[in-house]
């Protein structure tokens, strides 16, 4: 991974409305589906910690969110040149 994990605390996390939440957890569902990571019942939850919309697959906030889109699109990226990973 080239870049830093996202932090909760993170003041950009308040800016995902639910619409977009929907959204990157689509993005999540295809790009994950393929590496076993199943969460058809993900969805914004209706918890909010500190004015952070919580995600509704074990509370995790936003930034965990992100951060797992930013791992599977570095795994997409490499797969054409990282033959380790399918060994």
């Amino acid at each position: 991974m080239t870049r830093n994990p996202i932090v909760p605390e993170d003041p950009r996390m308040r800016a995902y409305t639910k619409p977009h939440l929907m959204d990157l957890l689509g993005e999540l569902h295809r790009r994950g589906l393929s590496r076993g990571l199943l969460w058809g019942s993900a969805s914004p939850g209706e918890s909010t910690i500190d004015g952070r919309v919580l995600i509704d697959f074990g509370n995790a906030p936003v930034s965990t969110l992100i951060n797992l889109l930013h791992l599977l699109r570095d795994l997409d990226d490499d797969d054409d040149g990282d033959e380790a990973w399918h060994r």
